[in-house]
């Protein structure tokens, strides 16, 4: 009976709350730790601390005013490339140019019965402009005179089911679905695709907590990497709905068998070749709930058969006490990740500087998309940066590239989420509460 009372209390108090105009922090830790000293190799880590519900600090999704833009970095310009977008989360660039945008949202859950913690998640999504309705579709958008904007803009695949990644190997289009990758056949210059999916592999789905699921192709052609995110902050719904998640998957394209290419990385997006190394990397968001200085997000390069902690360490051998039980052999081979990006930051795009727009000082770096956070105070993320590289390992401190996202109010104006290179070596960043396609590059002179 209490406890039925206890539910309702909380319940009634929150939509109190939001009613009067916004959502407060039921716990309000601060961070201790200056944002700077949390990105690199050796970020600073502080001690844990336990929060019954996590901090709040949700940026409520406010459209961009009429002429308002984000804000480039000194040297650099940002313009519209494409708006009146739905949702727009991933990018891809064909070989002609055109660019492919996957317009996307989380499909719908199965119902699991109500929780205290579910409720507040969906007020603090809904608040952030994470409820919208899938549009489930890829859009193509052409920059026909080359001018930096988009004159076009063509429904390109429909009916797809929560799409986000994209790979184009030969003449077959690769999407990956929240429950599968799926092949399309392509001819270059085409403004539409009608055809039936050919399925490769399901993917993991079902609750879906982390639902974006991402695609590359191997340099040789003969694999795909596919991405797929836990179903959970840390297995408090068992580990039996993580298996095959938290992890990236090697897909033979021959015998469209799937094997564990690395896992323990909690919600992993963002896969791309390092230009020098030829390594494969991906931007990986880190757990919550133990204080607005931890866990860094990270990015890092991905080695086969690795294990990089989740859900029973973080940032190499630190062992989160609320796993239960704990596997310590696992967490002794844990891999450190290669490069901190900030705690709460969820950075979701990453794409290498194969171009040459930007100068040889740029050359082969890395380009983050950090989403934002929602339960940090202050907030982190809400912006676009750069990672300088050398040798094909990060070389330096991150600079910010796109900043300009929250409003002198805190309010969530735009998102970024996807980054890509245009053809011309600009770089292109979906912003996927402004509905809009942001392009950047160097003052022209």
């Amino acid at each position: 009976m209490m406890k039925k009372l206890l539910i309702t209390v909380l319940v009634v108090a929150a939509l109190v709350v939001a009613a009067g105009g916004g959502l407060v922090a039921l716990s309000r830790h601060e961070a201790t730790v200056p944002i700077e000293q949390t990105y690199g190799p050796d970020p600073v880590l502080v001690e844990p601390k336990a929060e019954w519900l996590p901090s709040v600090n949700v940026a409520e999704a406010t459209p961009w005013p009429n002429g308002q833009m984000p804000v480039a970095a000194q040297g650099l310009e940002v313009k519209e490339y494409a708006g009146d977008l739905e949702h727009p989360r991933w990018l891809h660039v064909l070989p002609n140019g055109d660019v492919l945008v996957a317009e996307s949202n989380a499909p719908p859950k199965p119902d699991a019965g109500f929780s205290i913690r579910a409720f507040f998640m969906g007020l603090f999504q809904a608040r952030a402009g994470a409820e919208t309705k899938s549009a489930n579709r890829i859009s193509l958008l052409r920059d026909s005179d080359g001018d930096g904007v988009a004159e076009t803009k063509t429904p390109f695949i429909t009916g797809l089911y929560s799409p986000f990644g994209m790979s184009l190997l030969d003449s077959t289009l690769y999407v990956a679905n929240a429950d599968a990758i799926v092949a399309f056949p392509y001819q270059e210059g085409a403004t539409q695709i009608t055809g039936a999916p050919d399925k490769i592999v399901d993917l993991p789905s079902g609750r879906n907590h982390h639902w974006t699921k991402d695609v590359i192709a191997s340099r040789d052609g003969t694999k795909l990497y596919a991405t797929v995110g836990s179903n959970s902050n840390v297995a408090e719904n068992g580990m039996d709905e993580e298996k095959g998640r938290a992890a990236v998957h090697e897909i033979d394209l021959a015998s469209r068998q799937t094997r564990l290419f690395a896992s323990g990385l909690r919600n992993p997006n963002g896969l791309s070749w390092q230009p020098d190394s030829g390594q494969l990397w991906v931007v990986v968001n880190e757990r919550d709930e133990i204080g607005p200085d931890l866990v860094p997000d990270y990015m890092t390069s991905v080695q086969d058969g690795a294990f990089y902690g989740w859900p029973y360490s973080w940032y190499g051998q630190h062992v989160d006490d609320r796993v239960e039980p704990q596997n310590q052999e696992l967490v002794a081979v844990a891999i450190k990740p290669d490069y901190a990006l900030g705690p709460h930051t969820a950075s979701l795009g990453l794409t290498f500087n194969t171009g040459d727009l930007f100068g040889p000082e740029m050359k082969s770096g890395a380009f983050v998309g950090q989403h934002g956070s929602w339960n940090r105070i202050p907030r982190s993320g809400y912006k676009v940066i750069f990672v300088p590289f050398a040798a094909g390992r990060p070389s330096g401190p991150p600079r910010d590239i796109l900043t300009g996202f929250l409003s002198a109010e805190g309010k969530a104006l735009g998102r970024p989420v996807g980054v890509a290179i245009a053809r011309d070596g600009a770089l292109l960043v979906a912003d996927d509460v402004g509905n809009k396609v942001w392009r950047v590059a160097p003052h022209a002179n």
